[in-house]
């Protein structure tokens, strides 16, 4: 299991499976809350399969996403080592595995392994990154650059190239776009089909290809 996680990818065979025991396997539908902001930070998490969101509320009471987890990545890292309370909320944006240690065992796995250590604060920074590339895509005045900012990240984190361009290789509904440019579905809607329109973007298998990723970069 844990082969699959890339923070563990630094450990050999062996030792990640004397790690296993530790960990417990966890099946969320989509739509199921993980955690909420504010609760006791009781477990440390890692995508198998499907997808989790990291959301917010803006004063306005609107979900904000601020990240999206896919297989192989890892989430609620900071509050469990701190021991802090969870900063924001998980949930699952489709049927998920996940696996998951609690606090207190992760920091005794931590002290036993300390390239886990170096691996798990590579992760965290850069995860701090694309959390300030999402406050200054939140920052940004019009929608259009919002939602080109969105698709170049989205484009560096989970892209990946073909003879047409970068396919964005993830089910994204308008809902969710918005959402994660703090804007409404209808305009969400309009921005997307103006890319489309445009020869910008496609849709290809239910993913967004980028067909031309300078027009888009000089959308910013």
């Amino acid at each position: 299991m844990l082969e699959k996680i890339g923070i563990f990818s630094g450990l050999s065979r062996q030792e990640a499976e004397s790690l296993e025991p530790f960990f417990k396997q966890e099946r969320r539908r989509k739509r199921d809350v993980i955690f909420s902001e504010g609760d006791p930070s009781q477990w440390f998490y890692a995508v198998l399969e499907g997808k989790v969101k990291i959301t917010k509320l803006s004063q306005e009471g609107k979900e904000l996403i601020l990240e999206m987890i896919g297989p192989g990545e890892v989430f609620g890292g900071v509050a469990a080592i701190r021991g802090l309370p969870y900063p924001a909320n998980a949930l699952a944006m489709e049927d998920c595995l996940l696996l998951k240690v609690s606090s207190e065992d992760l920091l005794g796995i931590l002290g036993r392994f300390p390239v886990l250590t170096m691996a798990i604060f590579q992760d965290l920074g850069g995860r701090l990154q694309r959390s300030h590339e999402s406050v200054k895509l939140m920052a940004l005045e019009k929608v259009m650059a919002r939602v080109a900012a969105l698709l170049v990240k989205l484009a560096g984190k989970d892209g990946r190239q073909t003879p047409e361009g970068t396919l964005i290789d993830m089910r994204l509904t308008k809902q969710e776009i918005a959402e994660m440019v703090g804007t409404t579905v209808e305009t969400s809607i309009r921005t997307m089909s103006r890319l489309k329109k445009d020869g910008i973007i496609a849709e290809k298998n239910g993913g967004i290809l980028i067909k031309d990723m300078e027009r888009l970069k000089e959308l910013i």
